[in-house]
């Protein structure tokens, strides 16, 4: 597969950075082997103290945090089904695409920052992951060295210039 199938073939395909993928591994397990049956136990315990009262809201607690973990199980099985994990060596260093590392310079501000373009499901802001999907994700891909990329950005717009790609 080649980079411009890794980029946009997102229609099925989700495309996950190796650390990505583990923690979403991770992540599953935890939720699957640990969250249900400490869950369960609670709802065991709420039942017993609570006798089922319709008060018991230590119960509807549990059973709303119960809801959110099975759904969120429920997300993590359908992505880590759906997903590829992107080779490092695909990843090319001559334009943005998926899994990049993209140097850019705020021209408003001077500001020099690095930030990895992912999919949605990677993006974190804490880590300077940007979604592909986001404005300032959607104008970097496809950029090269030395472009300036224009976005729509919450507060106007902003422009910022390409100084390097990278793994």
């Amino acid at each position: 597969m080649n980079e411009a199938d890794m980029n946009h073939d997102q229609g099925s395909t989700i495309w996950l950075t190796a650390q990505g993928h583990e923690d979403l591994k991770a992540e599953f397990a935890h939720l699957t082997q640990t969250a249900r049956t400490e869950i369960a136990d609670r709802i065991r315990e709420s039942q017993q103290h609570g006798e089922f009262s319709e008060d018991n809201s230590e119960l509807d607690q549990v059973k709303t945090e119960q809801a959110f973990v099975e759904n969120r199980i429920a997300e993590l099985r359908s992505i880590l089904s759906h997903c590829s994990v992107i080779d490092p060596e695909q990843i090319t260093t001559d334009r943005v695409g998926m899994g990049s590392v993209v140097k850019v310079e705020d021209l408003e501000f001077a500001d020099v920052f690095e930030v990895r373009v992912v999919s949605s499901i990677e993006a974190d802001p804490n880590k300077d992951y940007l979604s592909d999907e986001s404005p300032m994700g959607t104008a970097l891909f496809g950029a090269k060295v030395g472009d300036v990329v224009r976005f729509d950005a919450p507060d106007g717009v902003k422009s910022v210039k390409i100084h390097a790609i990278s793994r």
